[in-house]
């Protein structure tokens, strides 16, 4: 009994393992919405990091959250560097820039899990709108592909993303 009961355990573990090895390593995450705004409107909220804190749904998890702003003010050389107990850290760097259109971030994880990702936000005139799209991307290891089976991104980060652009279209259309 206790044999047989090992040999499952080793069948299941061993599918496990086949599964994860053959899940996808590149990921791509995205949410979009529509804001009644002009693109530079929303450029000029998103370049800043400095502004983030006003419309980011992962500044609102850490009540102590640690900041660091270096490099340019906003646009390519922003950098963001944090540091909190839920959060974990990590630091982001502006590396492209095209106003009004698109901002790429280089994202750097490093706790509870390092990880090094892109961060990319597109935006498209629509109408007397504008079609914002957050997206994240990256290559996953073994290691966070198996988190990935019991946690998945897509359900633990593509919501925190619905968050994010529910409050900077608030703030936009606000302006």
């Amino acid at each position: 009994m206790l044999a047989a009961l090992i040999g499952i355990l080793i069948i299941a573990l061993l599918g496990l393992i086949a599964y994860v090895a053959n899940h996808p390593s590149d990921f791509r995450l995205e949410r979009s919405t529509t804001v009644r705004a002009a693109p530079e409107t929303l450029f000029d909220l998103i370049s800043d990091f400095h502004r983030w804190t006003a419309w980011s749904p992962f500044e609102g998890i850490d009540a102590d959250l640690k900041r660091a702003y270096g490099g340019a003010d906003q646009g390519v050389g922003a950098t963001y560097g944090w540091e909190g107990r839920k959060t974990g850290s990590g630091s982001m760097a502006i590396t492209e820039a095209e106003k009004p259109s698109r901002v790429l971030i280089d994202l750097m994880f490093i706790k509870p899990v390092q990880a090094h990702n892109k961060a990319e936000f597109t935006l498209e005139p629509d109408g007397d709108a504008t079609k914002v799209t957050w997206a994240m991307s990256g290559h996953s290891g073994f290691f966070a592909k198996l988190i990935d089976v019991f946690l998945p991104m897509e359900k633990m980060v593509g919501p925190r993303f619905e968050q994010g652009l529910a409050k900077l279209k608030a703030l936009a259309e606000q302006a």
